[in-house]
């Protein structure tokens, strides 16, 4: 018997969990992003890119693919994708996992200012010109044009298009994973004072946060928002281990 199973995606964690999975005989994957990112990286199994129309359109299309197991694999922020996941397996009367990331904890010699939203960041670069990093993605950078007085250095995957209608703005275009070292020297390179971060978890990104302690940087930490309860995992083999455990025939874990 194949069980179909619908991955969200959009995460590097998303990518290996593809992987894993792939290699069942006994699993068909599709995976679903976004397409907020104009370049992803090739996935190897059947890509869906675009919105679903919210959980009503996800509930609709669970059912029309005949899919078994839903997997939430979209990116801690995405708070809105993962809510209409939950609610949309509970009208198609569809199991779902999360794949939940660890966020970042605080250590010693880290400074870290806590931000509820993006605008809260905006607010705690203060009113004093500063030169800044920002490394959020495109979708949220629009937010800081209400600060046009400090020096910003922008980095992300893809375009930030328009660009900020602010005086000074560099655009740094790349794709993680982003080295401790390499961090450390952009950030003394730009002349960085202070760095605007999600809290992402994971160790692809966390390079920032590193560099940022060793170098006595403020980080204006944006925090995570709260996410619909379903069963989950904070790893990829962790996530793996539950889907092979959902599919084996109970006869064949011995039950």
């Amino acid at each position: 018997m194949t069980h179909r199973i619908l991955i969200l995606g959009g995460t590097s964690e998303a990518r290996q969990l593809v992987g894993k999975l792939a290699a069942h005989a006994g699993l068909s994957i599709a995976l679903s992003l976004a397409g907020r990112t104009e370049s992803p990286v090739a996935q190897g199994v059947p890509v869906r890119s675009g919105g679903f129309g919210g959980a009503d359109g996800l509930a609709a299309y669970l059912r029309k693919e005949h899919i078994d197991l839903l997997i939430d694999a979209t990116h801690p922020y995405a708070a809105q994708i993962s809510a209409n996941a939950a609610q949309a397996v509970r009208a198609a009367g569809v199991p779902i996992l999360a794949l939940r990331r660890p966020g970042w904890e605080p250590v010693e010699g880290d400074r870290w200012t806590l931000a509820a939203t993006v605008a809260d960041a905006v607010q705690a670069l203060g009113a004093a010109p500063r030169r800044v990093f920002l490394a959020l993605g495109r979708q949220e950078v629009a937010a800081f044009e209400a600060a046009p007085q400090h020096h910003y250095l922008i980095r992300s995957v893809d375009a930030v298009d328009p660009k900020l209608a602010v005086p000074n703005a560099r655009y740094l275009l790349a794709r993680g994973p982003f080295r401790e070292v390499d961090e450390r020297a952009l950030l003394q390179e730009q002349r960085i004072g202070i760095v605007v971060s999600k809290n992402s978890g994971g160790e692809a990104t966390y390079g920032k946060i590193a560099a940022a302690r060793a170098l006595g940087i403020e980080v204006v930490m944006i925090r995570r928002p709260d996410l619909p309860d379903v069963p989950s995992a904070e790893t990829v083999e962790a996530l793996a281990a539950m889907v092979y455990h959902f599919v084996e025939p109970a006869a064949e874990r011995g039950v």
